[in-house]
């Protein structure tokens, strides 16, 4: 456990590297990162990989996509197998910038105007990932050595559903506790899920539209129709099966009614001149920390083909499901896991410690009203919490900002907790 004294040390440190803080995210921010169109963030991975080399980190850099890689980095602790492990978790993409004029100043060039900082991903998330680095660099610069493994995951493509961290522990990276920098206003949070898919209704045949009139009319003798016309009712199914959601599901944290399903984007038809023979419905799915995507999308699908059973036509031209994808640039579709968070887990208790200690007085903790990559990591069955500096409404907002203090406040607890949760043996709850 951590002396008062070390404590009053890296208060100190962290208020009198203010400079040293902004000059890193400057040069983080100066990495025009957007995605998308992503496939531009290698130039700044290699800094990363260079920073934490620097600090006697063992690195891993490769492709998630071309010129697009993550980074991780692991400072092997010196007992190991015995101390408590960490991941530390960040993405480096940044969301469009929109209308340059519209900014008061280059979206890449940092602008100090207190109390506040500026520029694009300050918020989202580069200020959580250089306070970060300077809350690492600050502990091995006052000596202070970790018993358990520090990692540190520079990951792509969270804004677009690329899941950089997936990629991570596809390639086996864990740890016993894990922290997501991303923009929690300093909030310890879970989060509810998100799943995006296409519903699609097709024809076996294909009608001129002069046959309309055969189609639905009784004694035409076309069995035949507009597949637009038949995807009214799949909508209908899916608002019905969202208000029955609304009524019977909830959860602590979450306003009523969270758990929507929106129909964002429809396409169908081929020209004026034919019956539309294929229509596709492009959906978003909120759901609840306590469900899986998985049982989700199988409960959407239950409630549909029962739609569909009803109809004579759909009966033999079912909808088609596809669900999630890697990538909204590459397949258009996404998957954000939900995240639960366990207040009693010792790696949350010692956060909330340092987090008391430090700031001198209690978190707030609860749900993020958007969502994160921190779901994989809790979907891998490692406990993770969500944790960083910024308010949800500067990220992805023209003039992102975020406060230099509540930067500098996460990096000292932050600071703490590292040397606490790595110096604590897996067995022990220590605060």
């Amino acid at each position: 456990m951590l002396s008062k004294t070390i404590e009053e040390i890296i208060t100190n440190e962290v208020e009198h590297r203010e400079k040293e803080l902004i000059k890193l995210l400057s040069k983080l921010i100066a990495f025009p990162t957007v995605s998308p169109p992503a496939r531009n963030t290698n130039d700044v991975q290699e800094f990363i990989q260079h920073y934490l080399k620097d600090l006697g980190f063992a690195t891993d850099k490769w492709d998630v996509y071309p010129n697009d890689p993550n980074v991780v980095g692991i400072l092997q602790g010196e007992s190991p197998n015995q101390y408590n492990s960490l991941i530390i978790n960040g993405h480096i993409d940044v969301a469009e910038v929109g209308d340059g004029e519209r900014w008061n100043s280059s979206p890449f060039t940092l602008r100090v105007q207190n109390p506040y900082v500026y520029g694009r991903g300050v918020a989202d998330m580069k200020g959580g990932i250089a306070a970060s680095l300077l809350a690492i660099k600050l502990l091995k610069e006052l000596g202070i050595t970790l018993q358990g493994d520090l990692q540190f995951q520079s990951v792509i493509g969270e804004e677009v559903g690329e899941a950089g961290t997936l990629a991570c522990i596809e390639r086996g990276y864990t740890a016993d506790y894990a922290v997501v920098v991303d923009t929690s206003d300093l909030h310890i949070q879970g989060q509810g899920g998100v799943i995006t898919g296409w519903i699609t209704i097709e024809s076996r045949e294909t009608f001129h539209d002069g046959l309309r009139r055969k189609m639905v009319h009784a004694g035409g003798g076309v069995n035949g129709a507009s597949a637009i016309e038949k995807m009214m009712k799949v909508i209908s199914g899916l608002q019905e099966l969202e208000r029955h959601w609304a009524v019977t599901k909830s959860y602590e944290g979450f306003p009523p009614g969270t758990n929507t399903i929106n129909p964002a984007v429809i396409e169908g038809g081929r020209h004026a001149a034919f019956v539309a023979d294929r229509c596709s419905l492009w959906v978003t799915v909120h759901f609840y920390p306590n469900e899986d995507y998985q049982e989700v999308v199988k409960e959407i699908e239950q409630h549909i083909s029962a739609v569909a059973a009803a109809d004579p036509w759909l009966r033999d031209n079912p909808p088609q499901f596809v669900w999630g994808g890697k990538s909204m640039i590459i397949d258009r579709g996404e998957i954000f896991p939900s995240l639960k968070i366990d207040p009693e887990h010792p790696g949350m208790r010692q956060l909330i410690s340092s987090y008391e200690k430090m700031l001198n007085q209690s978190p707030f903790i609860g749900m993020s009203e958007t969502v994160t990559d921190a779901g994989w990591l809790g979907r891998a069955g490692i406990p993770t919490v969500i944790f960083g500096p910024g308010k949800l409404e500067d990220a992805h907002a023209v003039n992102e900002r975020v406060e230099l203090q509540q930067l500098l406040d996460f990096t000292k607890t932050l600071a703490v907790f590292i040397a606490t949760w790595c110096n604590t043996k897996k067995e022990e709850v220590n605060l």
